[in-house]
């Protein structure tokens, strides 16, 4: 909780007052009003950024902020730094989630009453996914090719961890009267954004809200441009109608995209090769139903080419497995799962419901004679397998002992174990005579590669998994791309040629069919599993070559701020197909040529950030596009978006007046092309790389996207953000608890890169804290501004003050600009404290000077706005009095950082660090395992601090050869070998033994590397780049004071007099010589 102690919220409670007195500020100012100048903008003079519109089927919880913060902290800064800054803000309520929601709630209140009265159920799971913010993304990871491997899904479950939408609606604090009116899916989509819109204001985005929208039909502006974009896609030949595999929910019958899935996002369909194994009648008796008929072991296989060595047929003994009708004439045995899939595939005698003659176990079929398609052996049998999958595939499974590891190993454990033989009821003669028959030459294994390669690892089971797996793997690879076909007409070809020859020969000649199913499992939003249906849809031509080269083009010339963002982009451009865009049921806009359908969700959010440049014009501020005062939905043709949006003639038929559209089509051309999109890195895979393909194929190349930024998913307390466990905070919700700053000064702490990112409780705690009592030291600062000094600064603390803020300036500008804010945060607020703290305990008595605290204070403020702006107007205008408005001040005025006293200062630091340590060692007594009480009568009073500023004699010689023998451009050194050679060359290797000099040289050589390692070259200098006996002096004050002592002598240890002032504690001066940036300091009394 937000406490400051016990239970007083005071400081939180101020920084929400301060909060709201700034967003009045704001409102009375419209600060965030972004309008198109009449010149075209030059490099940096407008920033335009945004941000993919969230769905609105709930609150806005810390997941979106997280994303978003990303955008606002970098629009701010570039506000700060006086660029016209546009940052626009929409809804999405297209697409199957309020739909299904909607519904969900009408079945719960025909069941059980309205309101409903639910059945009790101890210890019942829940029947819905757990919704999990930034979650585990189930399907993106095994994509053809080792697709990009996104690790959390934004599309995830809608539903928390109750069963019922009635239950999930009251979690929102909704009345039961109230929920009752979200069996319509349209009262969603106004309830839901103008409570976004409170919150985000609340949460200070800098929004132009005059351009914010909702999709669907239910705007008419909106849905005009999707139509547009609909048509003009398909004008190009880049939507078709086409025949295609896609996953499916059998529940809504509609294909199931990524955004109305609530669980396997990224998922898509995997195709198989099913080989038709005949049974050979007569059937056992409880097949007997089936007499007359031609019945098939159908298994799915994605090796066609070793069908020719099959010895026997695999299925799970207490697996269940149907007769299932595929047609007037033919049964084949498999699971009901895949069953259903095969029944959305055309391939079941009543389309889309299997028909199950006879259910039947695993052990039912154990013993069965089949007859197998290229098989070499006639018969082969039916055998049992422990480790079949029935989640996957049919739960038949061929058996290639040659080249299949964990067909070879279950075949020997047959073979080898009469007694598991007799457990299954297993014939001899179903097993021992057959051998592996070799049909594949794997260069490494030859030519009976799984016995080979089982036999090399010890294998001696089946139920060696992790062995087995990675035998397997190894196998696999190089018998694919590697290997060569030893037996049938392919014979010498190479595998990965034949294997597509001979797939099409089993299917030619009706041995086989094309079955497919989701890779992983796939559950639709309105809870039902999906399936793979062939279905006849319009298609988007996403992954067609020309289009393809144009998509890979405009990413090589956008800024992604990451490594890893990059190659996720390209391993998506690398597999991404066609992608259905149409479905029949959901909320959005029509498909114009074909109104029985709707645009799916993830294809009407592509090009939709060119709308919000006139937006504003069209509807007025209205999100939903009810005020038609300016301009008609009806009047926007396709020839009026033409010429707003891509270069289109100016449309005389138009009856929209020319000022107006001149001066929509200048809003366009002035922002355009948008300069970041800001989103979690799972839209990488989908959304961001149709948005690419959109703008591509749509406007001119010169308003590409200028760049994305990428994220990974926010955890709370390094946990997974999940409603289910609690650990989950709506924005609303942070704002509360911790105020708006503090929220934003904990978001930024965060993490920036495309790992998941930490929002933790005690940073927003800490920064209430920290916000108000600077609030609190101004204040007192200012109050007591006749204390200070007024005399220009001058002291060697000024000077490093001033340069801390120099630093500070430059640094967080680079930070900011490469959008690193956890690290800006760190340079512009917790650095600059550190350094305004040291330099209050520099300059004691004396007092600080009062223009550097006044630089102070304008510098901070500013550097800190982007991230807390309300705190940091609050400051501007209140405490320094300052005219306009903070988020529009500039980027703070600074000189050059001076490296070589940032150097100084650090180095005067450690010393007084180290020396304070020794003097207390020194007082307490350092006899080890005793506890000495300090003697005050005795503490030393007088400080000699001996330093060598420069290297010499041997230690010269060595550092001489390091820095010879290192380079620079891979910043590392030469072998040891040369660098003894070199030192045994050297004069002081030829001086004397030379197995003495490495003993005393060596220990040198390796502290210094090792210095190198961590502080960089300059650890080879022969003395600093300043005078430490001037810094020290300098600061004699400072170090008496830090240390408690009366009288200091800075003492050179070549002055041999000096050496003299030691008296009886000159053996210190031999045992621990000073040497440059490490001084030698004794204390007398």
């Amino acid at each position: 909780m937000a406490e400051e102690s016990g239970k007083s919220f005071a400081r939180r409670d101020r920084l929400l007052e301060i909060e709201s007195q700034v967003q009045k500020w704001w409102l009375e100012g419209d600060v965030f009003r972004a309008e198109a100048k009449d010149s075209p903008p030059k490099d940096g003079e407008k920033f335009f950024g945004n941000f993919p519109f969230p769905y609105m089927n709930g609150y806005l919880h810390l997941g979106h902020a997280f994303s978003l913060s990303k955008l606002e902290f970098a629009a701010a800064y570039h506000r700060l730094r006086g660029a016209n800054v546009l940052l626009p803000f929409a809804f999405h309520c297209t697409g199957m989630p309020i739909k299904a929601s909607a519904d969900k709630l009408t079945r719960e209140i025909e069941k059980f009453g309205n309101p409903p009265v639910f059945p009790v159920v101890k210890e019942e799971e829940s029947g819905e996914p757990e919704e999990k913010t930034g979650g585990q993304n189930e399907g993106n990871q095994t994509q053809p090719g080792g697709k990009f491997k996104g690790k959390k899904s934004k599309a995830v479950a809608k539903s928390g961890a109750v069963k019922y939408q009635w239950e999930i609606m009251q979690s929102y604090g909704l009345s039961d009267e109230e929920i009752a009116k979200f069996t319509i899916p349209y009262h969603w989509l106004t309830f839901f954004p103008p409570l976004a819109v409170e919150d985000l204001k609340a949460f200070g985005l800098g929004c132009d809200w005059r351009r914010t929208f909702i999709t669907t039909d239910m705007n008419p502006y909106f849905d005009s441009f999707v139509r547009w974009q609909m048509r003009k896609l398909k004008e190009m030949g880049k939507i078709v109608k086409d025949l295609r595999y896609t996953i499916y929910s059998p529940l809504d019958g509609q294909p199931c995209a990524d955004h109305d899935r609530a669980s396997g996002e990224g998922v898509i369909p995997q195709e198989y090769t099913l080989i038709k194994m005949e049974v050979i009648s007569p059937f056992p008796p409880k097949m007997s139903v089936l007499e007359g008929k031609k019945v098939y072991l159908a298994a799915a296989t994605l090796r066609p080419e070793t069908m020719y060595g099959q010895t026997n047929c695999w299925v799970l003994p207490d697996g269940k497995y149907g007769a299932f009708e595929i047609n007037d004439t033919d049964v084949f045995i498999l699971t009901s799962r895949a069953s259903l899939n095969l029944a959305y595939q055309n391939l079941s005698r009543v389309p889309e419901k299997p028909t199950c003659l006879v259910e039947l176990s695993g052990q039912d079929l154990i013993g069965l004679p089949l007859k197998s398609p290229l098989a070499f052996n006639d018969i082969i049998y039916t055998l049992p397998m422990l480790s079949v999958l029935t989640d996957k595939g049919t739960g038949i499974v061929t058996s290639v002992p040659s080249d299949s590891p964990d067909d070879y190993m279950a075949l020997h454990d047959l073979k080898a174990k009469p007694a598991f033989r007799a457990k299954y009821g297993v014939k001899d003669e179903w097993v021992l005579p057959f051998e592996i028959i070799p049909i594949i030459h794997h260069p490494d294994f030859g030519d009976k590669s799984a016995e080979r390669i089982c036999i090399e690892k010890k294998i001696k089971s089946q139920n060696e998994r992790e062995k087995l797996d990675e035998a397997k793997k190894i196998i696999y690879k190089g018998g694919f791309y590697e290997g060569t076909m030893l037996v049938g007409e392919f014979t010498g070809m190479k595998v990965q040629e034949a294997k597509g020859l001979i797939r099409s020969k089993l299917l030619d000649l009706g041995q086989a069919v094309v079955y497919s199913e989701p890779e992983k499992k796939v559950m639709s939003r309105s809870g039902d599993e999906c399936v793979v249906a062939l279905t006849d849809q319009w298609y988007i031509t996403y992954g067609e070559q020309e289009w393809k080269k144009a998509a890979e083009e405009c990413l090589a010339g956008m800024n992604l701020y990451s490594e890893e963002t990059r190659h996720g982009f390209e391993h998506t451009l690398s597999w991404l197909n066609q992608w259905a865009c149409s479905r029949s049921f959901g909320l959005g806009t029509r498909i114009p040529w074909d109104e029985e359908f709707l645009v799916e969700s993830l294809s009407d959010s592509t090009l939709y950030m060119a709308y919000y440049t006139v937006a504003h014009m069209l509807q007025r501020g209205d999100m939903y596009g009810a005020d038609r005062s300016s301009v008609k939905p009806e009047q926007l043709t396709d020839e009026v978006w033409d010429f707003l949006f891509v270069g289109g003639p100016y449309p005389k038929s138009s009856e929209i007046p020319s000022s107006v559209l001149n001066k929509m089509k200048q809003e366009f051309e002035y922002w355009y092309p948008f300069d970041l999109r800001v989103s979690g890195k799972d839209l990488i895979q989908n959304h961001l790389t149709f948005c690419i393909y959109n703008h591509t194929a749509i406007v001119p190349k010169h308003h590409w996207p200028r760049g994305f930024r990428c994220n990974g998913h926010i955890m709370l307390n390094s946990e997974k953000m999940s409603k289910s466990t609690g650990n989950f905070r709506t924005l609303r919700q942070a704002i509360e608890e911790f105020s708006a700053d503090a929220t934003r000064f904990s978001l930024a702490d965060a993490g920036d890169g495309m790992d998941d990112a930490n929002f933790v409780f005690e940073t927003a705690n800490a920064a209430i804290l920290r916000l108000t009592k600077e609030i609190s030291w101004m204040e007192e600062v200012l109050a007591a501004e006749s204390s200070l000094r007024s005399s220009p600064p001058a002291t060697y603390a000024d000077r490093v003050f001033a340069n801390e803020m120099n630093i500070a300036v430059k640094t967080t500008e680079q930070n900011y600009s490469e959008y690193m804010f956890r690290e800006a945060l760190k340079s512009g607020f917790y650095d600059l404290q550190a350094a305004r703290d040291e330099y209050r305990l520099s300059c004691g008595a004396a007092g600080m000077n009062r223009e550097l605290l006044w630089r102070f204070m304008d510098v901070q403020t500013r550097l800190i706005a982007p991230i807390c702006p309300h705190y940091a107007e609050y400051v501007w205008k209140e405490l320094l009095k300052k005219d306009g408005y903070i988020i529009k001040a500039g980027w703070p005025q600074a000189d050059s950082p001076d490296l070589t006293l940032k150097k100084a200062n650090k180095y005067l630091q450690d010393s007084i660090v180290s020396m304070r340590k020794l003097l207390q060692k020194q007082t307490s007594g350092s006899k080890k395992g005793k506890t000495s009480t300090p003697n005050v009568q005795n503490k030393p009073t007088v400080g000699l601090i001996f330093v060598n500023e420069q290297y010499d004699g041997w230690k010269k010689e060595c550092l001489n050869i390091l820095q010879k023998k290192f380079d620079r451009a891979t910043g590392t050194f030469a072998p040891d070998q040369e660098i003894l050679s070199e030192l045994q060359k050297s004069e002081i290797g030829q001086a004397g033994n030379f197995k003495q000099i490495q003993k005393l040289c060596m220990p040198f050589l390796r502290f210094k590397k090792d210095e190198v390692k961590a502080v960089g070259v300059q650890a080879l200098d022969l003395k600093l780049p300043f005078g430490e006996i001037e810094v020290l002096t300098e600061n004699a004050e400072l170090i008496k004071r830090q240390l408690g002592l009366e009288r200091l002598e800075i003492l050179s240890a070549m002055d041999a007099d000096a050496a003299a002032r030691a008296g009886d504690h000159a053996s210190v001066l031999n045992s621990t010589p000073p040497s440059p940036g490490n001084p030698t300091a004794i204390f007398l009394n």
